[in-house]
Parts: C-alpha cells; structure tokens; sequence
C-alpha cells in the first residue's frame, strides 16, 4: 500500500481524536468554569503509525485489505482521573453522549490482568465529516487512574524493549509495583472528598481573584485613577492576608462599585 493511501486512510482518524480531545477537554472546563470538581484530569489522544498498524495486523493474522473493520485501536485517546471513582463517572457520561456509540468495554479494574495492568477501556463507534462524507470509525478510550497511568507507561516500554519477553526478575518487580499502584489508589480512594474539598477551594479562590482583578481592570477606564489605586490597595492587603472571608465580602463590595459606575457610565 503506498504512503499517500495510508495517509488517506488514517486521517480521518486523526480528525477523530483531536474533535474528541477537544470535547473531553470542554468536559473539564464546564466543570471547572462551575468552581466544580472535574471527574476528568486530562486527556490525550494518539493515532497508530503505519508500522504500529502492520505489525498488529501481521501478529493477528489480518489482511491489510480489512485492517479498519478488524483493529479497533487504531485512533486511540486516553483519559486520566484523579481517582477510581472518577472512572466509572466517566464511562457514564460517555454512554450518556449522543455523540458517540459504545461498542465494547473491557473493565480490568474490577478484573485485573494477570500481568497487574488495570484499566478501563470503551470502543466507540464514533462519525467523522469528510471531504468523501460521513465516516463511522472505532476509537479505543482508556480511562486510567494517574497511578495506573504510570504504572502501564513504564511496562509498555519494557514490552517494546523486550519484545513482549520481559525477564522474570523485572516481571516480578512490575508484579510488587502493580500492588503498590493499587494500594495508592485505595488509599487515595478513602481521602478523596477531603481532596476533592481542598481543591474546589482552591479553584473557587482563583476564579474569585481573576474575577477582582477583571473588575478592578475595568474600573480604571470608567473611575477616579486614585480610587481604583485605592481599591487594588485593599485588595492586595486582604489577598496578603489570606482571609478568605474578607476576600468574599470585598468581593462582594467590589461587584456593587462596578455596577454603580457603569450604571453612571450609561446615563
């Protein structure tokens, strides 16, 4: 098959993960914009190389000619979240889509690979527009822990580098780290609200200081430059301080000084 067939092929598959990339990615800052916390940590995305392609199918015994019915892996994006929970709120966000159709899911978090891999993975029937139409393809999604991440990161890399062979000494050691992972995630597991608490504080906190800034920004196009200097003044005292509560209340104070001047600013 020559280059530019293969590029034609492929890239609706490109099309397909970066639109999904995005809309994950949209998923996480809806939650976000809210001062909510996000099931989703991060998300990226990946289409096979042509060597990756040939050489699943030369070990699958699949003909070239029938490789997109037959790999369902050849775009592929992959979800992290902070916690397990956070998995299987995912998996039901994405089977409440409208956008994209469940094919198979394997969950290798309640069932654990042999080699210690865990993971949630979901093929999705998913339609791209291109210049020839609308095309349906298969993408794999992974939906990981940061912890399982790691841990598949690194054997992934050992299989390559030992050709699915890996030692017993080093398989064993990846056995004890597969244990380590799970145990961190349990653990994790059991402070998550207290986590979960301490970073939408920390999150509504930024947004309320972009905010005040945004505000006191605008303020010097429509005040006195010596009552917003005034102002920002107060501010930085109060954000020096770190009293959360006078924060709000200037925060408050500040919504109304702004309203007032461009309620002036419009008469």
């Amino acid at each position: 098959m020559k280059i530019q067939m293969w590029r034609e092929i492929l890239d609706p598959y490109s099309l397909a993960v970066d639109e999904l990339v995005v809309k994950f990615n949209h998923i996480i800052d809806f939650y976000r914009n809210k001062g909510e916390y996000s099931p989703i940590e991060q998300v990226t995305g990946r289409v096979k190389t042509i060597s990756s392609i040939i050489e699943k199918a030369n070990k699958k015994q699949i003909r070239l000619e029938s490789f997109e019915e037959q790999i369902d892996d050849i775009a592929g994006v992959r979800i992290i979240c902070q916690f397990v929970k956070d998995i299987y709120k995912v998996v039901e966000i994405i089977r409440a889509r409208s956008d994209m159709k469940i094919k198979d899911e394997k969950d290798y978090i309640d069932n654990i690979k042999k080699s210690g891999y865990r993971s949630y993975h979901l093929i999705v029937c998913y339609n791209v527009e291109t210049l020839q139409g609308t095309k349906e393809l298969q993408v794999e999604i992974q939906i990981r822990t940061l912890a399982m991440n790691f841990w598949s990161t690194i054997e992934h890399s050992l299989q390559y580098k030992y050709k699915q062979n890996i030692p017993v000494e080093i398989r064993n050691r990846l056995t004890s780290a597969a244990k380590a992972v799970l145990n961190l995630d349990e653990e994790m597991s059991e402070v998550r609200d207290d986590i979960m608490e301490a970073q939408n504080s920390f999150r509504k906190k930024a947004n309320m200081v972009s905010d005040i800034l945004i505000n006191i920004q605008n303020l010097y196009k429509v005040a006195d430059k010596a009552d917003v200097i005034s102002i920002q003044d107060e501010f930085l005292d109060i954000y020096q301080n770190g009293e959360e509560e006078k924060l709000v209340e200037f925060s408050i104070k500040l919504d109304k000084i702004s309203a007032a001047y461009n309620a002036q600013s419009l008469n």
